[in-house]
Formats: structure tokens, C-alpha cells, sequence
């Protein structure tokens, strides 16, 4: 019947353990679960086969069951994927080891406090990543990898190819760099020239 409230539960042990799904599913019982998904796999991984037959099966006002928070997933992105899905189906989730009930005021926010610690610290990631990338430029590197080229280089083959002294060709050839770099290398000198002689122009 549509709009009936359904639990089901989710057990899972990881490959290869000794341990068996029996205590969960007795739990799960317990609890009052009307169907149980059992999986043997890790809970670091996406592509279980329960797992997807079960959110597959999900109807609106269902309610998803475990035992423990890790048997859903070992990964905190891929929980809070999984939730969101849940959510999208207009489901349910409940864990029973640490008392979590999305269907209840105190469940929601608490749930939603983890997702709020979880996208802090995917900022402090993407933070430390840009502070990483920017200290790597300042140094001389791009994408954290050592410049090809010293600054007195880079000046020398920005002077000689400018002036014509010397070819593209041969600053790569004396520098032991692929031309390409030598080019990127004068282009970069030619636009910094721009620059700077467009800053020492007198307006009038």
C-alpha cells in the first residue's frame, strides 16, 4: 500500500572476515525490520550489490536500519552520499548502536551536524591545497613541481631570444629544455615587459 512505512535492514560484514551477518540480523529483527539486505564486502566500497538493490527498493516512508553507523560505510563522503539518497526517496534511517533516527527532530540535526563537519573539513582540504599551489608559484614551481628554469635563467633566455641573439633553438639546446618551455619562458618575459613599460607610461 502506498504510504505504508516500511523498515528494512541493512547487515553487512566485510570479505573474507570470519565474522557472519547472524548478530545484525538479529538486531535488525528485533527491531522490528520487515526486510533484511545481507552483504559480504567492504565498507570502504560503492559498488555493493545490496547496498543498490536495497536503496533500489525504496519507497517513500521507509525507514533503513543497521546495526552500527560503519555497516552502512567505513566512508564519511559515501554515508553522506547514501543519506542523501535516502532522503531523495523520502526515506527513512536509523541506526540502532548509536541511537540516530533521521525520523525524528534530534536524528535530523544531529546528521546534519556531521555533514556540516564533513564539508569543513573538505574546505580546510581545498584551503591547504591552494596554500600548497600558491607557496609552490612563489617558489619558482607550478603544480608543486621544481621550474625547469632558474630566475637568472628564465632572464637570460627572455634577453638573448628578445634581442636576437639567440634562437629558441639554442637556449633549449644550452639549457637542456624542450623548446615549448623556452617559448612559454619568452612569452611570459614578453608580457611582464608590457607590463611593466605600460606602468611607466606619463598620462597626461
Amino acid at each position: 500500500m502506498k504510504g505504508l512505512k516500511m523498515l528494512i535492514g541493512y547487515a553487512r560484514v566485510s570479505k573474507g572476515d570470519d565474522q557472519s551477518t547472524a548478530a545484525q540480523k538479529r538486531a535488525l529483527k528485533e527491531a522490528g525490520c520487515d526486510r533484511l539486505f545481507e552483504e559480504a564486502a567492504s565498507g570502504g566500497r560503492w559498488d555493493r550489490p545490496q547496498l543498490h538493490r536495497m536503496l533500489d527498493h525504496l519507497r517513500p516512508n521507509d525507514i533503513v536500519v543497521v546495526w552500527k553507523l560503519d555497516r552502512l560505510s567505513r566512508s564519511l563522503k559515501d554515508l553522506l552520499h547514501i543519506l542523501e539518497k535516502l532522503e531523495a526517496a523520502g526515506a527513512g534511517f536509523r541506526s540502532l548502536t548509536e541511537s540516530i533516527d533521521t525520523t525524528t527532530p534530534a536524528g535530523r540535526m544531529m546528521m546534519q551536524m556531521v555533514g556540516s563537519f564533513a564539508e569543513f573539513e573538505r574546505a580546510m582540504i581545498r584551503e591547504r591545497t591552494s596554500a600548497g599551489l600558491a607557496e609552490a608559484r612563489a617558489a619558482g614551481r607550478i603544480g608543486g613541481r621544481r621550474a625547469k628554469l632558474t630566475p637568472r635563467q628564465r632572464t637570460d633566455v627572455v634577453e638573448n631570444v628578445l634581442s636576437g641573439r639567440k634562437s629558441a633553438a639554442e637556449m633549449a639546446r644550452l639549457y637542456k629544455v624542450s623548446e615549448a618551455t623556452i617559448s612559454r619562458t619568452v612569452a611570459a618575459g614578453r608580457a611582464q615587459g608590457s607590463v611593466a613599460t605600460n606602468s611607466n607610461e606619463t598620462v597626461i
